[in-house]
């Protein structure tokens, strides 16, 4: 573990998210709170990050999506970092605190009316490298993604829908088979733009 946060990379996201103010949404009444992990790990010298492909759960607006671990938060959470912490633990049983949290991204929320009026506030943490998972049935599958794999002009893909008769363009990331788009690309979009200089080059 503590070899990971020695890691330049991880020890130079650790910094600038020490260093940095996040951006609080606005809130409005309506407006339910959540909150994900971006879940970090060091192997053979090289820092992955952990997506999890959701279950087809019918009447979830994000089923079968690839995302973080995460959720809405629930009036036992304290914080929006105990919502993370809890969710992690319930879908995966990840149990974040036997790691190191970093520290927080700007707050999201989607652009789309069709979803729910909801804040995310994504967090960044490190775990050991042999770390297991749990899956609960909310979980299809976990996949880890070397930074440098992401942050590759040829890990750029596009999701294509239909929305009211129309055909929309999202821009994406390629894991294996699938397409990381929507508030989930937007937060790999925040991670490597604190990584921007060429950190994740080589890695």
């Amino acid at each position: 573990m503590q070899s990971a946060l020695e890691h330049p990379l991880v020890a130079a996201l650790a910094t600038r998210l020490s260093l940095r103010v996040p951006v609080d949404a606005r809130r409005e009444d309506v407006t339910r709170l959540a909150a994900v992990a971006a879940v970090l790990r060091v192997v053979d010298g090289a820092p992955e990050l952990l997506f999890i492909k959701r279950a087809e759960h019918e009447g979830d607006p994000w089923s079968g999506h690839m995302a973080f671990p995460g959720g809405r938060h629930e009036p036992g959470d304290s914080t929006l970092e105990d919502t993370a912490c809890r969710e992690s633990l319930e879908e995966l049983a990840l149990d974040l605190r036997a790691g190191t949290i970093l520290g927080r991204l700007d707050d999201l929320a989607p652009r789309s009316p069709a979803l729910p009026p909801i804040l995310i506030r994504p967090y960044v943490a490190v775990v050991a490298p042999d770390v297991t998972f749990s899956p609960s049935d909310e979980v299809a599958a976990t996949f880890w993604v070397p930074l440098a794999v992401l942050a590759h002009e040829d890990s750029r893909a596009e999701h294509v829908m239909t929305i009211n008769g129309a055909r929309a363009r999202f821009p994406g990331f390629r894991v294996h088979e699938h397409i990381v788009w929507g508030l989930t690309e937007r937060i790999v979009q925040q991670l490597l733009s604190l990584l921007d200089d060429g950190a994740t080059t080589g890695v």
